[in-house]
């Protein structure tokens, strides 16, 4: 049988095209984009996750990437504002072509940025514990809801390990997730016969440095009878000046604990911990976990640092939403694997099931349905070296109540994202 010439020319052209196309497509890499503020009130606690991200990414690169390509970074600087968090979210998606994005610390700049995750189906993994109430199809949230930190923590007070308290200072920063959180945990205390008069509810700005008449309030709202304790939804740098206006007052822990959801080991870098012992922190993590994966994790952090020349490599720490930022690259790779493929929506199906054995050493679960991870609880004491000693913590972990049982109307919501496009 006779082929024509032209015909075995042109498969050998296909032949070549498709060989180059392949080649082509192994050697390219898979942008990741990191959206975290390098500057602005909320670097001291973004900064880290910046760097922690950076780790992992080089880590999974080390390890022979994914799908045999290797990751690339892309960092974006939000500066701690909402608005610039949705621009910066939307040139990663569309001018650098991030394959999913790894950022935003506050509620506020989680909000700004999700209109264009879903205008563009862009995939948002969100590492900071939040208020709940929200479910999106284009965000998995690595952090803790309420029932997974602020509710063990309020049993936690109002327990005999806890102090017994019966009276509550709630005080934060002046946005959704305090504000929200707050709502839960009053109407838990009204469920628990506590009256509305023995709740104390202030808020302040982002920034705010000047403590001293709240701390003075406080004294004076704990003065009344009933053992007094506060909560503290404060984020932030502003989290250094109420703490240092507590040492100030000389209000000790013995006398007046503070349980904060936003303090951390890199938040106590920044502070003279000596005033401040004994006062609590509810999380998924702390550094002070005695297990072999988080011996491993806090080596690897503080390699990768001296590798990159950061300040005081060697004595850096980790904390809660630095350890959900290593989870969630990684269950984002197993992800990707199971799908074959970094396309969104792929991804999004072969999420839910996914484990991994976290440094708290616990394995974690991506929820089947509703985008949360199954989590650990653990509450801390602040110690003079800047770290958590274990007081309380939860045999197994969690799983998230993104629609808190606590607020009317949650009853019909359903627990699994809707398509909003």
């Amino acid at each position: 049988m006779k082929v024509s010439t032209s015909l075995i020319k042109a498969a050998l052209l296909a032949g070549l095209f498709l060989a180059f196309s392949g080649l082509e497509s192994a050697g390219d890499t898979i942008k990741i984009g990191i959206l975290h503020s390098l500057s602005g009130t909320m670097a001291i606690s973004e900064k880290a996750l910046k760097e922690t991200a950076l780790m992992t990414i080089s880590e999974i690169n080390g390890s022979g990437g994914v799908l045999g390509r290797k990751l690339e970074a892309v960092v974006a600087d939000p500066a701690s504002d909402c608005t610039l968090f949705a621009e910066k979210a939307r040139q990663l998606l569309t001018q650098e072509k991030v394959a999913v994005v790894f950022g935003c610390w506050t509620s506020a700049s989680r909000k700004a940025v999700l209109p264009v995750f879903r205008e563009l189906n862009g995939l948002l993994f969100y590492p900071v514990q939040y208020e709940g109430e929200e479910l999106e199809k284009n965000v998995f949230y690595t952090g803790a809801v309420p029932n997974q930190q602020a509710l063990p923590a309020l049993e936690y007070l109002m327990s005999l390990d806890g102090g017994q308290a019966r009276r509550f200072a709630l005080i934060g920063t002046e946005y959704v997730y305090p504000r929200t959180t707050n709502r839960i945990l009053k109407a838990a205390l009204k469920s628990k016969g506590i009256p509305p008069s023995d709740i104390m509810e202030e808020y302040f700005p982002f920034g705010h440095a000047d403590y001293q008449a709240s701390v003075a309030r406080i004294r004076r709202f704990a003065s009344e009878g009933l053992k007094t304790a506060v909560i503290s939804t404060i984020n932030g740098d502003s989290n250094i000046f109420f703490y240092r206006a507590l040492a100030d007052a000389g209000l000790k822990a013995t006398e007046i604990p503070v349980m904060a959801f936003s303090v951390g080991e890199e938040e106590l870098r920044s502070m003279n911990v000596q005033p401040l012992v004994g006062h609590l922190a509810s999380w998924n993590y702390f550094m002070s976990l005695k297990t072999p994966e988080n011996e491993r994790f806090i080596h690897l952090f503080r390699t990768w640092a001296r590798q990159q020349n950061l300040p005081n490599a060697s004595s850096l720490v980790t904390n809660d939403p630095m350890e959900a930022t290593y989870i969630g690259l990684h269950l984002w790779k197993q992800a990707v694997e199971q799908a074959g493929s970094t396309e969104v929506d792929q991804v999004i199906a072969a999420m839910g099931g996914q484990r991994f054995k976290a440094p708290s050493g616990f394995t974690v679960k991506m929820d089947e349905k509703n985008h949360h991870l199954h989590k650990p609880v653990f509450i801390g004491a602040i110690q003079p070296d800047a770290q958590f000693r274990l007081v309380w913590k939860l045999a197994s972990p969690l799983k998230a109540a993104p629609w808190n049982y606590y607020l009317p109307g949650n009853e019909t919501k359903m627990d699994e994202p809707r398509d909003r496009k």
